[in-house]
């Protein structure tokens, strides 16, 4: 019984690298045929299977809609009481059953051709084996045909999921069959997504939530913007300066040149490590300086449609708790649009 667990793993790895030999050779150009299909797709890719195998169909769906296909799954049960409208011209169906016979996805054959909507299937149908194939220890000579299932020969491409033996010690279960049509859905998505040059941002639009949404969330959308940002006008004196910093509570003000049409250009930034040093070397003269005296004239920015995770690795890298988002209008015209705070991108729960 203690290895019961480890076999079980090594039957399905083992599933895997067939499958995956069979990715690199004979089953390579019905791959790309279905690549090709899903990408020339204008509807939705369609995934249908029951039992275990429609569990491994819903997680193919969850994927090729998070990775920029739109996919949803449809229950062979529910389509023949009335789901069946969800499948629509300029969709493409995707058909696992590891029989190839499952009743309930046959009976939806006759509406997917009507249609003329292209099917895609997953079978475990074995190839046939040829004689010349066989072990030479093996005394009988017959050729073992297997028809190809009713699904895989009634579909546009059959991707062959057939596997030695299921991880069941009944070879009952479905195990190793279904690893290897999750994985096969895996390929199929990622490639997909390859393909359509699905990018870092668009996976962030499709992912606003929980962790990896805050972690690839925008500037723009953490930042403090309008009445929240302190600033001044260079003019500003400092006692002013210090009062709007302080009041704004985020240990710096920008420092502007105001222009109601095209928005605050940015001149400068301070900060309260700018007037510690001050005091240090000026005393209480410092509270007769302008903010054009004081502040950082190339101060540390980044745009507001890059990532939070960037600021955040910004910010420690330079060691500052803060960064002036702005508009580039050009190399010295920056337009204020906010600021961003190191306790902000903390607070998202990226790291």
């Amino acid at each position: 019984m203690k290895h019961v667990g480890e076999n079980v793993v090594r039957i399905e790895a083992e599933a895997l690298r067939a499958l995956a030999d069979r990715l690199a050779g004979p089953m390579a150009a019905d791959f790309n045929r279905a690549l090709d299909l899903l990408f020339g797709c204008r509807g939705r890719v369609v995934v249908t299977g029951m039992g275990k195998s429609g569990l491994i169909a819903r997680k193919i769906a969850a994927t090729l809609s998070s990775t920029g296909s739109p996919a949803l799954y449809l229950h062979p049960v529910e389509a023949l009481h009335g789901d069946l409208g969800m499948i629509v011209r300029g969709d493409v169906v995707l058909a696992l059953s590891a029989s190839g016979e499952t009743e309930e996805i046959l009976q939806l054959l006759a509406t997917i051709k009507r249609l003329q909507v292209p099917l895609i299937a997953m079978t475990c149908d074995e190839f046939a084996e040829k004689a010349a194939d066989r072990p030479k220890d093996k005394k009988d000579n017959k050729t073992r045909a297997t028809r190809a299932s009713t699904l895989a020969s009634s579909s546009d491409v059959a991707l062959d999921c057939s596997i030695s033996q299921e991880a069941c010690s009944l070879g009952l279960a479905p195990t190793a069959s279904t690893t290897t049509m999750l994985a096969l859905g895996d390929a199929l998505a990622v490639a997909l997504s390859e393909k359509r040059g699905f990018k870092e941002e668009d996976f962030a639009n499709l992912h606003p939530g929980g962790k990896l949404g805050k972690r690839l969330a925008r500037v723009e959308s953490l930042m403090h913007s309008g009445d929240a940002v302190p600033r001044v006008t260079a003019q500003t004196k400092m006692p002013d300066v210090i009062y709007e910093m302080s009041r704004k509570k985020l240990g710096v003000t920008a420092v502007v040149e105001h222009d109601p049409v095209l928005g605050d250009r940015l001149l400068g930034v301070i900060s309260d490590g700018d007037l510690r040093r001050l005091l240090e070397q000026r005393g209480k003269d410092t509270l007769d300086l302008t903010a054009a005296d004081c502040m950082t004239r190339s101060p540390k920015t980044i745009g507001p449609q890059e990532f939070a995770a960037t600021a955040l690795a910004r910010m420690e890298e330079m060691k500052i708790t803060s960064l002036v988002v702005v508009d580039k209008v050009a190399d010295n015209d920056l337009r204020l649009r906010g600021i961003v705070h190191l306790h902000d991108l903390w607070g998202t729960e990226m790291v």
